[in-house]
């Protein structure tokens, strides 16, 4: 896998956002100086409060070199949010509970796939929790490799081409 670039300024919120489960919401990418208060918002949410995550395993320098997605309601709150390693692994994924089901997380998902691609990655992979696994194969992903624990949650790798 190709290297991506050192993230650039991050753009504005979509234009207009886009109406997902009968809700609109705006997705903003761009490094982790720009948006790390609204991604860490919704990390802790979900990821320590919700799933018992140890704060000190949430947080690593893969952060710092990052492009993160952010997706926000039309209050302007943060709901989602997802990264993408120069390595082409995305990570961090995460929905507030209210949001899920709406497709805010398949928006991030793609906006992340995108970028992957403008990024000159021609596969990406990620570590799916099991219980996400559909959702990832919903949207083209492929595991590989045996199921693992992380953090005392079940895990798979998966993978998926980039579009050209």
């Amino acid at each position: 896998m190709s290297e991506a670039p050192a993230p650039g300024p991050a753009p504005g919120p979509s234009p207009a956002g886009a109406a997902v489960g009968g809700r609109t919401v705006s997705l903003r990418s761009g490094d982790w100086s720009a948006l790390s208060a609204d991604a860490s918002a919704v990390r802790i949410e979900v990821f320590v409060r919700e799933q018992g995550i140890p704060a000190e395993e949430e947080w690593d320098e893969r952060d710092a070199v990052s492009v993160h997605c952010v997706a926000y309601s039309a209050a302007g709150t943060p709901v989602g949010t997802g990264r993408l390693l120069p390595d082409g692994h995305i990570g961090r994924m995460a929905v507030l509970p209210a949001w899920r089901s709406a497709g805010v997380g398949a928006q991030i998902l793609q906006r992340l796939v995108e970028l992957g691609a403008a990024h000159g990655h021609r596969v990406l992979e990620l570590s799916a929790q099991r219980s996400a696994e559909a959702f990832y194969r919903r949207h083209g992903f492929v595991a590989f490799g045996e199921p693992y624990d992380e953090v005392g949650i079940a895990h798979i790798c998966m993978r998926r081409v980039c579009p050209a």
